[in-house]
């Protein structure tokens, strides 16, 4: 048998949003150092459950770290902290035998409580939905080099595109912002010539669904890039500013 791990854990339970929450201690004991994180949660929740307790609720899908469905809080760090790391990818050969680890929803009033872990991630989708689309003719596939784009704006959109929308950016910001989230969804589109006839309606529309959903402001704290497990920059979120400032603009010039 390979080496484990004795934990302690004190796990965030709420029953939904309307009912206050509190943390609530377990002890877990030989844990195999090279399961996943998810997968030592797992092994929690099949202990409560045949203990006749209700397991822990947390989100997952791919467990490879491509879908944004899990995140929480591991110890006051988005997923865990770990560069570049979503909360699935997280092992525990990263913990020693004896640990505490404290594990809690993603916070923000943006983002309910849904139940123990898991949070309700709606608000991004609005932003998403305020402009997140490009105007193209349906049917077939185009020829790939129909329309050409530089590498520089290729490769800009590419690493803008990388955001699973996990909102880690927003739980590790102190003002619970989306800005990096919202601005990589924008630079994604506006990169490419295929998003520029939406380009400055897109910016302007997703900035102010973000600040309608009640999501912060930047403050320039640079903690949601370094939660951030796709590594997106914060350049991205001076990309939209400038993208916005400059709509905002030519919107009042016209008036």
């Amino acid at each position: 048998m390979g080496k484990t791990l004795d934990l302690t854990l004190r796990i965030w339970r709420q029953k939904n949003v309307a009912t206050a929450g509190a943390f609530v201690t377990y002890d877990l004991e030989h844990i195999d150092i090279n399961a996943s994180f998810l997968e030592m949660l797992d092994v929690l929740n099949e202990k409560l459950t045949l203990s006749g307790d209700d397991p822990v609720a947390f989100e997952h899908d791919c467990r490879e770290g491509i879908c944004g469905s899990c995140g929480a809080m591991v110890n006051g760090k988005a997923h865990g902290g770990e560069k570049k790391t979503t909360l699935c990818q997280l092992h525990m050969r990263h913990f020693k035998s004896g640990d505490v680890i404290v594990i809690e929803p993603f916070r923000a009033k943006a983002l309910p409580v849904v139940k123990d872990l898991v949070v309700n991630r709606s608000a991004l989708d609005r932003i998403i939905e305020s402009g997140g689309y490009i105007s193209v003719k349906t049917g077939s596939a185009p020829e790939a080099n129909q329309i050409l784009v530089k590498k520089d704006l290729a490769d800009q959109a590419m690493d803008a595109a990388s955001c699973i929308g996990c909102s880690a950016c927003v739980a590790a910001c102190p003002n619970a912002s989306a800005m990096l989230f919202t601005s990589a969804k924008v630079v994604h589109l506006g990169s490419l010539p295929q998003g520029s006839t939406e380009a400055a309606a897109r910016v302007v529309d997703m900035v102010d669904q973000m600040k309608t959903n009640g999501f912060g402001n930047c403050s320039n704290e640079y903690l949601c890039e370094a939660a951030c497990p796709k590594d997106i920059k914060v350049s991205t979120i001076a990309k939209m500013n400038k993208w916005y400032k400059q709509a905002m603009t030519n919107q009042r010039l016209s008036e």
